[in-house]
């Protein structure tokens, strides 16, 4: 026991090696690729949580945010069904066994900075039916569920993307709570689950499911026969359940969403790890129809990764581009396109994306909600950070934002908060908010 924890300072003590270059810029079309810095272990830090406490996330001026939900378990992703009920999906998955030291290392250090709470395996029901930031209505909606994460409606069912299996369930407009038994769509990939969340949208004409399904592995080390049908995006006939995959090499798109101006499908995917701290970006992307994005044989397009054995240089000189970086290690994982004009100004077409966070650089990144803009369904400009204030001045997490939703017909949005089990809203002051002024959105 002794002898086991020395050896782990000592790789932690590996880890707490190196820096990141603050010149360099990792956001955007074509972001700053530095050397590969391959350590026995990546530098790891975590945010270790401090709570709310009096304090709410920071906003633009002329925005107010307030917190819509507590005390849920484990919130993730979000819809907002047709009469503006807020479904929120609760859940904790995955459980596969360590491999390496560096698991379990990194296993316990992760840890730290994750809620105490157990996941709930449910989806609760929130209606706020006049808009004033306080549900008159809050119910577990469906349970028993098997870590639920991403979520769709279309035509009057409701499907629900467990870490297991698409599933689907008939919704009456008004219903509150939902006991009818699952009905499969189709099986999901689930040995391991080294990535178990299972991310989910609606194609714009609702014929089609499109699910995000991770790899079992950061590199392969697991070997590649675990990873057949992983690190891709499925298209699932609602129907008849048969699917096709539309995407490889997309490490863990971790979520999915229309865009609304072109009807096509975007994903942020999260990078590997292990090669330093300002590699390998993670990144917002359109997916592109039988395009291969480069995991596990190389990164941000043709760049290879020499960790993996054997290569693959006939897939290498296919892989694409991805659209636009985030940074490393944010940890993207919600995703949502402002439609019907947004929030105007600055915020009128674009995404909104929550970042969770890093743990594996010393200066941490993410922890915050930005906005990418975009212009005629392509991204077009530097991100704005929208919703920060989940970091102290002294590097402790208040919260860590997952999922993220914008409702057009209210104008407001909604952050999944899983650290602090919070939904945070966020709307123009005034706007039937509560609290803040009642000054214009900032433009």
């Amino acid at each position: 026991m002794i002898r086991s924890l020395v050896c782990a300072a000592a790789l932690l003590a590996v880890a707490a090696c190196g820096g990141s270059n603050p010149d360099l810029d990792q956001t955007g079309p074509r972001p700053d690729l530095p050397d590969i810095r391959e350590t026995l272990l990546p530098p790891m830090k975590i945010a270790k949580p401090v709570g709310w406490g009096d304090r709410v996330p920071t906003v633009p001026t002329g925005y107010t945010v307030t917190a819509l939900a507590t005390d849920l378990r484990i919130p993730r992703q979000m819809l907002i069904l047709p009469n503006g009920d807020i479904l929120v999906a609760e859940g904790r998955g995955g459980g596969a066994p360590k491999l390496r030291p560096k698991d379990v290392i990194a296993g316990v250090i992760k840890k730290k900075g994750n809620t105490q709470v157990e996941g709930g395996d449910r989806i609760t029901l929130l209606r706020d039916a006049n808009n004033d930031g306080r549900p008159e209505v809050r119910t577990v909606f469906i349970d028993n569920l098997n870590a639920p994460y991403g979520l769709a409606f279309v035509d009057g069912y409701l499907y629900v993307a467990n870490q297991d299996e698409l599933v689907r369930f008939p919704y009456r407009d008004g219903q509150t709570r939902i006991t009818a038994p699952p009905e499969r769509v189709t099986r999901l990939p689930a040995e391991l689950n080294h990535h178990w969340t299972k991310a989910l949208t609606a194609s714009a004409d609702g014929q089609t499911l499109y699910v995000g399904i991770g790899s079992n592995s950061n590199v392969g080390e697991r070997g590649m026969a675990v990873e057949e049908e992983r690190a891709v995006v499925w298209a699932v006939d609602r129907i008849t359940g048969a699917r096709r995959t539309v995407a490889t090499g997309i490490r863990n798109p971790t979520a999915l969403a229309i865009e609304p101006t072109t009807s096509a499908l975007w994903a942020v995917v999260n990078e590997r790890d292990e090669i330093g701290p300002q590699l390998v970006p993670d990144y917002l992307t359109s997916v592109r129809e039988g395009a291969f994005y480069g995991w596990p044989y190389s990164y941000w397009g043709q760049n290879l990764d020499p960790r993996v054995r054997p290569q693959k240089p006939e897939l290498v000189a296919r892989a694409v581009v991805p659209d636009y970086a985030l940074g490393s290690h944010v940890a993207a994982l919600g995703l949502s396109f402002a439609r019907d004009g947004g929030f105007g100004g600055r915020f009128t077409e674009g995404a909104f994306v929550g970042q969770h966070g890093s743990w594996n650089r010393q200066d941490l990144s993410g922890y915050k909600v930005v906005w990418v803009p975009f212009s005629g369904g392509q991204p077009a400009g530097e991100p704005i950070d929208f919703v920060t204030g989940f970091l102290t001045d002294d590097g402790r997490a208040r919260g860590r934002p997952v999922g993220v939703v914008f409702d057009p017909a209210r104008r407001i949005l909604l952050v999944a908060d899983d650290l602090s089990n919070t939904v945070w809203r966020v709307a123009p002051a005034g706007a039937n908010a509560t609290g803040g002024s009642v000054a214009a959105p900032a433009r």
